[in-house]
């Protein structure tokens, strides 16, 4: 499958994301001859164990995150980062866990906006928001090239790729910058073709940076 880089909006200090600069960035996919190509949405769940008895041996992750990808309606990927663990499953395990009540959904992110089509490149540009609250956490980006699925292959394509998108960028004197985060796959058990789960990864990875911005 196509292989992907998933940025995030890295504010400067002392400044926040707003919908401003959300919709600059959007122009600038179009100033760069982006054709729009419809919506996109992912989503992720922080899942909590409801263990009933305290003392109760820690045989089971203490949280994990659930990622639901718009590539792949019918799957929900698992991510246990703690033991870098990733798993691919039916997206009926969200009904399971629902009726075991092993696990509660303790917040969920919604990744959501618009994507352009740039010759051979796909990019996705999108806000961050909780479920059920439209105020913004965070901006994201996916940058998509459809003729490879090496991550080796295509790296140099890609750092060529999003060198283009930050001058672009650099121009409108935005308060901050997108960062792409160089995850490392074989942590995982990934390997250098590019799958679904090396997504679900890269979102994991982004929460986690987008809530460390928060918290600072």
């Amino acid at each position: 499958m196509p292989l992907k880089w998933i940025l995030h909006w890295q504010p400067n200090a002392g400044t926040t994301v707003n919908s401003q600069i959300l919709t600059e960035v959007s122009q600038c996919a179009e100033s760069i001859n982006g054709t729009k190509d419809g919506r996109w949405k992912s989503t992720i769940t922080y899942y909590k164990p409801m263990s009933r008895d305290p003392n109760a041996p820690g045989e089971y992750p203490r949280d994990f995150l659930g990622i639901s990808l718009q590539e792949q309606p019918n799957k929900y990927y698992c991510i246990i980062r703690g033991q870098k663990i990733v798993l691919e499953a039916d997206s009926s395990i969200q009904m399971i866990m629902e009726k075991l009540q092993s696990y509660k959904s303790r917040v969920s992110l919604n990744f959501e906006g618009f994507q352009y089509k740039l010759g051979d490149f796909k990019v996705r540009v999108g806000k961050v928001v909780v479920s059920h609250n439209e105020s913004l956490r965070g901006i994201v980006m996916e940058v998509e090239y459809l003729p490879i699925s090496s991550l080796e292959k295509s790296r140099q394509i890609m750092e060529e790729f999003v060198d283009i998108w930050q001058e672009t960028i650099s121009r409108k004197s935005l308060p901050g910058h997108f960062m792409h985060i160089d995850t490392n796959f074989t942590e995982y058990g990934l390997s250098d073709h590019y799958s679904s789960q090396h997504t679900a990864v890269q979102y994991a990875t982004v929460m986690a940076q987008l809530l460390a911005t928060v918290r600072s």
